[in-house]
């Protein structure tokens, strides 16, 4: 299985992406294809001892996307963005699986438009996964999509479940929906619908669930749409860091 990286992603790109592509080419064995601008990369690989025993590979790639560039813009101009060339390495079936730590936005983006949508899936989502109490929770979604319908929700839940069984290896997950209280009467209109909807479903739906049921295993799934996902996210990230300073 090979993994293709955007090396041109991130914040600290291309110097840490690349070392930690060997790192997990050393570890793990991995066969790794570094996209990006390849003069850079190669240098970048060649200051880490024993790179050149691993299994990477580089593919060029002219342009990289900014972290504050407009997906739709990074798609229809940036035809050679390490993004772009490396989601077309995954439709050509040359890498299982790409990695990028760039422009959400583009990345998502990207995505759908060379690798297109499943049928039945109206809007993709971004998952994330939580450390818990009984193991990890996958949230989603965490930032895709602010507006959604009942049947957006509905659609996050059925990939949720599928991802949990095939990827996380729970056999029978338990899938949540995020609320204000787990009585069916709290949330807004969006949760006491989409909550209407997954009860009739054929997946293991245990109702509306807390905040703090993300941590304590309740749920192997937890649903949302992206608005609420995203600010449950950054705030996790900010009492980590709280937390770190204060120790």
């Amino acid at each position: 299985m090979k993994i293709a990286i955007d090396a041109m992603g991130g914040d600290f790109a291309p110097r840490s992406i690349v070392e930690g592509a060997i790192l997990a080419a050393r570890e793990h064995g991995v066969p790794v294809v570094l996209v990006g601008e390849e003069k850079t990369i190669r240098q970048e690989a060649a200051m880490v001892s024993g790179s050149d025993s691993l299994p990477l590979t580089f593919v060029h790639a002219s342009e990289a996307v900014g972290m504050d560039e407009s997906p739709l813009t990074a798609i229809r101009k940036k035809k050679d963005s390490s993004i772009k060339v490396a989601f077309d390495l995954l439709k050509k079936g040359e890498v299982s699986a790409v990695v990028s730590a760039g422009n959400s936005g583009a990345v998502l983006a990207t995505a759908v438009f060379v690798l297109e949508k499943l049928t039945g899936v109206d809007r993709p989502a971004i998952g994330t996964i939580f450390p818990t109490l009984k193991g990890s929770t996958l949230l989603l979604d965490a930032g895709a999509n602010v507006d959604c319908k009942p049947f957006h929700l509905v659609q996050f839940a059925l990939m949720g479940d599928a991802y949990a069984k095939y990827i996380l290896k729970k056999e029978k997950p338990i899938v949540g929906l995020l609320s204000n209280g787990e009585e069916e009467s709290k949330g807004n209109e969006l949760i006491r619908e989409t909550n209407a909807i997954l009860k009739r479903s054929s997946i293991g739906y245990v109702g509306p669930v807390e905040g703090r049921d993300i941590f304590n295993g309740r749920a192997d799934v937890v649903i949302c749409d992206g608005f609420v996902g995203n600010a449950a996210l950054k705030i996790c990230e900010g009492l980590a860091e709280a937390i770190g300073a204060m120790i």
